[in-house]
């Protein structure tokens, strides 16, 4: 099977100034980091709004005990000549420091011609700010400068809560940059030379001492080892590489010392596939963001137009002006769609982490959600629901004097000088078996029907039953096999010894895997090329809804195609090269492979692993992904439903009433409820 190498590329739409405002969506939100400098970029955003606040909150001190209203509550008179000019310039350290992300973030949306969160907070403490200084130099009424103070401190605790939240969500992609060592030892002629990962070429070789990560993707020249894939991969169990064996960069190696020949570039590696991958999905929008953004859009207009109106409201009615004010900074404050910009963009930013971590790799946000919608899944047989490789699944005796072992051993000592799938299923066997292969003499191939030597001074023979037939051997009357088995006999001095069975075996976890789809009403159908028999024999012990059986490539598009007009939402499983028609027509198009081969261009999801548990999980988590987005749109949008008619001040005559900071506060509460609700995602366990 011949794999494309696709390398994704990153289309980053999307610029974020200090303010974290992501003025391609209108919407604050911090990107994930792709490399070190995203990561220091981020993590210096989060200082400097960490900075920022605690100044404000040393400054909201005195600004509060300065504070007319505030001593009016509290029944003191701490006023002295000049107070209200020190309790002015503190204010302006405050509005000028403190806001300076809002402000900015404010005009940035001006000119973007997109106003959104920033603009509705610069909006609001510069209303407040003016107002307050007017008072100060001779206006009548109360000044807002504490209600500033405090509005500022709560909205950049807000913001710093909300991108440390980006940055926990995105943790899981950190990892997986982490996990590509800086270094790697390359083998010269007369030395072993520390360099640079970035720096290594195709064909270079690397030594990787025992504990150490993969530098590179490449191909074992000398040694042998356990590999920990599971960061990569999600395949918790260590997986035992030898010489000829590709290791994917990343992974951690055992106890064993190994020399790998590099296959390409550290950009073009798998792990760099799979974080451009992931970092791609987190910055697609799927069609629940866009809604997502289209209703936060609709909250600032309705926050604007509400703000105005409740003003008017009350400033016509009689109120005085700095009540009018503060119902319509209020409103203002209390209608920043935070918790609704970031309902899906942190459950977005958790899935797709949470699934390159277990072995899911998101192309198409929306192939990704669709998921949920999936009624039948089509599986392509080799690979996916079987192993992809023959292995030995019985070994039967005919004569007294050969064992089940020593069937195998003589077996293999023809089977070591074979490249053919049979003679790679034979081997497995015997080092499965830990047994010693003997050697051979006068070594001979039988075109079409096996080979035969001479061992320990026997001639032996593995052949086909094709052989039997021809040279009037009878078959044993014994002799069984099923549809799915290839079978090979070994016959001892001219006297028929026994015989091996192999199989491409029905992948264990297969049958659970069909099951699960069952228990949640989804048809599977096996989609192969292979005869009526094999596929039978597979969707039954299965227990598969049905099968279609001797279909090349090109047919595989029809027959999705059909089983779509009949109103089936399908979802196809491939190698993303041969399947790639039936893969691009398909509802959700799902490539399967491993190792670097995972870039199927017409998939929208690539499985690392082919195991159809993994596509069962898919399934689940897809639907799992899509409950929390919607429950973090019904919560932003909820509070915003209760909240804005009491900013407004609906209830004043009974007595209830919302100033801006405690707007403020209610608003960032909402934040964090959608980004605790969104951290508690997770991929249930396979």
């Amino acid at each position: 099977m011949e794999h494309q190498h696709h390398t994704p590329t990153v289309k980053n739409t999307a610029s974020l100034d200090e303010a974290g405002v992501n003025h391609a969506s209108g919407q604050h939100g911090v990107n994930p980091p792709m490399g070190m400098e995203g990561h220091n970029h981020h993590a210096m955003m989060i200082a400097d709004f960490k900075k920022r606040f605690y100044v404000v909150l040393i400054l909201t001190i005195p600004i509060m005990l300065l504070s007319t209203m505030i001593q009016h509550f509290m029944k003191v008179n701490w006023q002295f000549a000049g107070s209200q000019y020190l309790l002015f310039a503190l204010s302006t350290v405050v509005f000028f420091y403190g806001g300076f992300p809002f402000l900015k973030g404010m005009v940035n949306e001006v000119k973007a011609k997109n106003p959104g969160m920033m603009f509705l907070i610069g909006f609001a403490i510069t209303v407040a700010y003016i107002y307050s200084v007017a008072i100060v130099f001779g206006l009548q009424g109360m000044d807002f400068f504490w209600e500033l103070a405090t509005l500022l401190l709560i909205m950049l605790l807000g913001h710093w809560i909300e991108m440390k939240s980006v940055a926990g969500a995105s943790k899981e992609l950190e990892l997986l940059v982490q996990l590509m060592p800086a270094t790697a030892h390359m083998v010269m002629p007369n030395m072993v030379h520390d360099v640079k990962t970035d720096t290594l070429k195709e064909n270079d070789i690397i030594l990787v001492k025992p504990g150490e990560k993969v530098a590179a993707d490449g191909i074992i020249v000398e040694g042998e080892s356990y590999f920990n894939e599971s960061m990569l991969t999600g395949e918790s169990k260590p997986v035992q590489k030898v010489k000829g064996d590709k290791v994917i960069a990343g992974a951690i190696n055992g106890n064993g010392s190994i020399k790998v020949t590099v296959s390409h570039a550290a950009k073009d590696s798998y792990l760099s596939q799979v974080i451009k991958l992931v970092d791609d999905a987190q910055k697609s929008k799927s069609q629940t963001q866009l809604l997502a953004n289209r209703a936060a859009r609709w909250l600032t207009i309705i926050a604007l137009v509400t703000g105005v109106v409740t003003f008017l409201y009350w400033y016509l009615t009689g109120q005085s002006l700095a009540f009018a004010m503060e119902r319509m900074v209020t409103v203002i404050v209390i209608c920043c769609p935070h918790a609704l910009g970031l309902a899906v963009p942190l459950v977005v930013a958790k899935s797709t982490a949470l699934s390159a971590k277990n072995g899911l790799l998101i192309k198409n946000r929306t192939a990704f959600e669709n998921a949920r919608k999936i009624t039948t899944i089509v599986f392509d047989k080799t690979g996916t629901l079987t192993v992809g490789k023959f292995e030995v699944s019985k070994i039967i005796s005919l004569q007294k004097e050969f064992n089940e072992n020593e069937i195998i051993r003589l077996a293999s000592a023809l089977e070591q000088k074979s490249e053919h799938p049979i003679a790679t299923g034979v081997l497995q066997k015997v080092k499965d078996l830990s047994i010693t292969i003997p050697a051979t003499e006068n070594f001979n191939a039988i075109t079409g029907k096996g080979v035969e030597a001479t061992v320990e001074g026997k001639k032996i023979l593995v052949v086909s039953p094709g052989y039997l037939k021809e040279n009037n051997l009878t078959i044993p009357e014994s002799f069984t096999s099923n549809d799915t088995e290839t079978v090979v006999f070994l016959i001892v001095n001219n006297q028929l010894a026994g015989y091996i069975a192999l199989s491409d075996e029905i992948r264990p976890e297969s049958a659970e895997a069909i099951k699960t789809l069952k228990e949640n009403n989804i048809k599977s159908i096996l989609l192969t090329g292979d005869n009526n028999k094999v596929a039978k024999s597979v969707s039954d012990t299965l227990g598969m809804d049905s099968f279609i059986a001797e279909v090349l490539p090109h047919q595989k598009l029809e027959k999705i195609k059909d089983l779509q007009s009949k109103g089936e939402f399908i979802a196809m499983t491939g190698d993303g090269v041969n399947d790639a028609p039936a893969l691009a027509i398909a509802d959700v198009g799902i490539a399967v492979g491993s190792g670097s081969d995972i870039a199927a261009e017409t998939a929208g999801i690539i499985l690392v692993n082919s195991n159809p548990k993994d596509i069962v999980s898919l399934i689940l988590f897809g639907k799992a992904t899509y409950r929390k987005m919607i429950q973090n749109l019904i919560w932003a949008t909820g509070y915003n439903i209760i909240a804005l008619p009491l900013a407004a001040g609906v209830l004043y005559k009974q007595g209830i009433l919302l100033s801006p900071a405690a707007g403020a506060v209610l608003m960032t509460v909402s934040t964090v409820v959608v980004a605790i609700n969104a951290s508690m995602l997770k991929v249930k366990n396979k």
